[in-house]
């Protein structure tokens, strides 16, 4: 199955970022994007791909433990920005040192567990919007509405394991469903490897 870990705003976070994304759909050039869909809207962590069945127990064990040693923490969705012209995003604000020490827990555990990672880089915050389609769409129309975007704090409580469902019918404009698999509390004790 294809996993990955993540943090899951909660839903009046993500309804807030929904508004400004209802706004995005409406300027010039939003056909131009593949938007992403609100049930599945989340902060990837560390992204797994296929993962085996032999594999999940030591997985979760692992990811258990990397939340059991990290604190709960403050965050809010922020602005936004892009990666070229392939992904457009809202991104990240309040403690990022302990969010990227969560995603780094996060890769750790599932190396650790035999979980073929990819090339280990710098983790970016984001949140995903909407992807280009083809050459992708001129940008800068909806980063300047995502700029002033300022969505409010929440408290950061759970990693969670999410399995993503990918598209099977063909039909255009379907979008991968996700689901949480699992879930532990961030509790903040230190003393355990991850």
């Amino acid at each position: 199955m294809r996993l990955f870990a993540a943090v899951v705003p909660p839903p009046e976070c993500l309804d807030e970022l929904g508004r400004v994304v209802d706004r995005l759909h409406r300027l010039p050039g939003a056909d131009g994007l593949r938007w992403t869909s609100r049930p599945g809207w989340h902060l990837t962590l560390a992204f797994m791909g296929e993962v085996g069945e032999e594999l999940l127990p030591e997985l979760r064990a692992r990811l258990g433990r990397a939340a059991h040693r990290t604190s709960a923490f403050p965050l809010r969705l922020h602005g936004g920005g892009h990666f070229g012209r392939r992904a457009l995003w809202a991104g990240v604000a309040g403690d990022l040192d302990t969010l990227r020490l969560l995603a780094e827990r996060s890769d750790a555990a599932a190396r650790r567990a035999g979980v073929a990672m990819d090339e280990h880089r710098r983790y970016q915050a984001h949140l995903t919007v909407g992807r280009g389609r083809g050459e992708g769409a001129p940008l800068q129309p909806f980063l300047d509405e995502l700029g002033g975007f300022e969505g409010t704090r929440w408290q950061v409580t759970e990693l969670a394991l999410v399995r993503s469902n990918l598209p099977v019918s063909g039909v255009r404009g379907e979008q991968p469903r996700y689901e949480t698999v699992d879930a532990w509390p961030l509790e903040g004790r230190e003393g355990h490897s991850g």
